[in-house]
């Protein structure tokens, strides 16, 4: 297991020396996947290295989050490049994450992504986001459907790809590499915390979600043998991982917290929280601070945090004092690029 630290004053103090870029500006397309575990296609996209200028449109851009501009449908510059699997948080989506997509495919890769259908923005229910199977499955899917298309094919190193995750789109990642969980130790997990209510329980709880009977797709094996590493930013769910499952999982593992006095417990897979950096057997692990759980989430447009407190939402757009977002998020493709050596 290797361990590094990272602080946002150190890396504005020196730039960081990054692989040359292919383009400024990322391509973007967007996949219809159809997959029999779901009653509608699967809304995928795919960043990519443009070989060819369209139009650019900034993808991801709302009234909170600041959206990342792209090449519509250009073409893919000629070569074979490294595929990333992005998996987002509960209540996230493809498209919000555009700030890390894009910098990744700038830097030579293609970045493939899903809207996980029941835990994704404006369609994130408790009880949905506990079936772990299926978001696993969504991302299997969306592999097999880019594979089909010979264009794509052709263009994806299938010796480099690599899951990436959040949050719970990090339990996703995880999943996917080997990870399996133990459902009966879910409930003592959340029970076992007296006055202390865990963040993760106390959104299944407001889905009324019985710890005592998780669904059985929770604790299935979901490895995709595809899969050649992982990397989970503040994953959910290391706590209860199994212990057989981890001591499989001899192929290299990211692991980014985020936040030191502000990291959510939920996530922490430090030796302080789950100890998952240590358990498992061929690990990188790195805390970067000042931030918190949100600082991965894309820079918000000016006034959204006011927007965010008017009407009651949770604090998305908040950092801890002396965060630089930008910075945080530089932080983290630096982290990525150097893991795997783009």
């Amino acid at each position: 297991m290797k361990t590094a630290i990272f602080t946002t004053l150190a890396l504005c103090a020196a730039p960081l020396a990054f692989a040359e870029t292919t383009s400024p500006i990322a391509g973007y397309d967007r996949l219809d996947v159809r997959a029999e575990h779901r009653a509608y296609p699967i809304a995928a996209s795919l960043w990519y290295p443009a070989g060819s200028q369209t139009y650019v449109a900034p993808i991801g851009n709302n009234p909170i989050f600041r959206g990342t501009p792209a090449f519509i449908g250009a073409g893919v510059t000629e070569g074979k490049f490294p595929l990333f699997l992005f998996s987002h948080g509960s209540g996230g989506n493809m498209d919000t994450v555009s700030w890390l997509s894009s910098a990744l495919a700038q830097r030579g890769a293609m970045v493939l992504s899903v809207n996980h259908q029941g835990s994704t923005s404006g369609d994130s229910s408790p009880r949905r986001s506990v079936m772990l199977d299926a978001r696993a499955e969504d991302l299997s899917a969306a592999l097999d459907a880019l594979l089909a298309d010979p264009y794509f094919a052709s263009r994806v190193d299938l010796d480099r790809i690599i899951t990436v995750g959040f949050s719970l789109g990090g339990a996703t990642a995880l999943n996917l590499a080997g990870m399996r969980l133990d459902a009966n130790a879910y409930a003592p997990y959340c029970n076992g915390s007296g006055d202390v209510i865990y963040a993760d329980c106390a959104f299944f709880r407001k889905g009324d979600v019985d710890f005592e009977n998780l669904p059985g797709g929770f604790e299935a094996d979901m490895r995709d043998t595809r899969v050649s590493a992982a990397i989970a930013i503040d994953p959910a769910f290391t706590y209860v991982a199994t212990d057989d499952s981890i001591a499989d999982m001899d192929l290299p593992v990211g692991l980014i917290n985020l936040g030191r006095d502000d990291r959510l417990h939920a996530a922490d897979v430090s030796d302080n929280g789950s100890a998952l950096q240590s358990r498992l057997s061929n690990a990188s692990y790195t805390e970067i601070a000042p931030a918190n759980h949100f600082t991965f989430l894309a820079s918000c447009h000016d006034g959204a945090e006011g927007m965010l407190a008017e009407e009651g939402e949770d604090p998305i757009c908040t950092d801890p004092a002396s965060t630089d977002r930008e910075a945080v998020h530089l932080e983290i493709v630096k982290f990525i690029t150097e893991f795997s050596n783009l």
